[in-house]
């Protein structure tokens, strides 16, 4: 099972840039989460402190106790190990077919045998649909195998926390849609903790179990996938419609005036305000196991439900009731050389032949709104920039 990693006040800047600042959110262990945002939000930026590559002034990133920003390199070396990163343009070596290239991290940083090298190597390049290909160059193939390719490469040391920084950049939406699903499966299959940086909506919204997303230096909310998704905030609502009206303009962020013109003014012929439409969450192909992380993030939100706005308990209930619904009543065996899954059991059992039903507590009526997870700043300095 993947490791839960803990984020607390993380504050990065270049210079006089500020990137991001106090920055504090939990990825649960084995679940799927994203995090969104415009570009040049820092949010590769973020994923790098995750991992230590870059050093934040403030605050810490903890994984099994160890602080990726304060540790000792002996320390976070040993740490880094439970990672697998997917980089945004798949970071192939050009000169190396495709067996070399996902091979590379086995000799680098095991002593295992060749025979064991070729093994996990065609087993994961199996595992992404590459089977075949290995004797391919980076260049002979599409974009699309080439991210499939980094992918394998991130799983040959069998990570417990993987990081993908813009799976579906340079991707036609067919392909996107493949690999979108492809990490749904792979989660099904080894239970890792995941992390997907994007700016893709379809991706964001229906593979993760969480979201999150930065603008203006701060982390505007995490949580569920359905607090984002339903939230009536403007540059979330701005961003999951791309519309141009709202905080996210062109280059930076609109002014207070521009805001206050925007509001006064009748709705453009191709906006909207309606509601964001969610999306049922991609579940495991036919012959995947079910997902361990579903099962443990249903007692999770659950037990949050009351914590959560109003829109954001109704679309959880209903998602987890269509979940339900779709429970296997037998166990599905997992594929050749994939762990043994244990089938995730309904938080609720069935009163009546029909499938389980997930209802708010007694009285008939949702539990009384808390707080927002993560509400946003207040009006923020001069736009932010730098990095993405």
């Amino acid at each position: 099972m993947g490791v839960e990693v803990v984020v607390e006040g993380l504050t990065k800047s270049f210079g006089q840039q500020r990137i991001w600042q106090d920055v504090t959110l939990t990825l649960p262990a084995g679940e799927v989460s994203v995090m969104l945002g415009p570009s040049g939000t820092g949010k590769t930026v973020f994923l790098k402190s995750l991992i230590g590559l870059i050093k934040p002034e403030r605050g810490r990133v903890l994984i099994n106790g160890v602080d990726m920003v304060s540790s000792s390199e002996r320390r976070i070396n040993e740490i880094r190990k439970m990672f697998g990163i997917m980089f945004q343009d798949g970071a192939l070596f050009g000169s190396l077919n495709l067996f070399e290239n996902v091979a590379f991290p086995l000799r680098e940083h095991t002593r295992k045998k060749e025979h064991e090298i070729r093994r996990i190597v065609l087993e994961k390049m199996e595992m992404v649909g590459l089977a075949g290909a290995e004797g391919k160059l980076p260049g002979e193939i599409s974009g699309g195998m080439r991210k499939r390719a980094g992918l394998a490469r991130a799983l040959v040391l069998d990570p417990e926390i993987i990081l993908c920084d813009e799976p579906d950049s340079g991707l036609d939406p067919v392909r996107t849609a493949y690999l979108s699903q492809l990490l749904i499966d792979l989660n099904a299959q080894i239970d890792a903790t995941m992390l997907i940086v994007t700016h893709n909506i379809d991706i964001a919204a229906k593979v993760p179990d969480n979201m999150g997303m930065l603008f203006r230096r701060n982390l505007v909310m995490f949580g569920p996938r359905e607090v984002l998704l339903t939230s009536e905030e403007p540059v979330v609502a701005q961003f999951l419609h791309g519309r141009r009206r709202g905080p996210i303009g062109m280059s930076e962020e609109k002014d207070a005036a521009t805001l206050a013109a925007e509001a006064a003014a009748p709705l453009a012929d191709d906006e909207d305000d309606e509601p964001f439409k969610i999306p049922r969450q991609l579940r495991p192909s036919p012959g995947m196991p079910p997902r361990r992380a579903a099962a443990r993030r249903r007692e999770r939100v659950l037990a949050m439900l009351h914590t959560l706005p109003p829109q954001a308990q109704h679309a959880i209930l209903e998602s987890l009731n269509a979940e339900a619904a779709h429970q296997p009543h037998q166990p599905v065996p997992a594929p050749a050389g994939a762990p043994a899954a244990q089938p995730a059991q309904p938080s609720v059992p069935p009163q009546a032949p029909q499938a389980p039903q997930i209802v708010p507590p007694p009285g008939g009526h949702a539990p009384p709104p808390g707080p927002r997870l993560l509400p946003p700043e207040g009006p923020a300095g001069p736009p932010a920039g730098g990095p993405r």
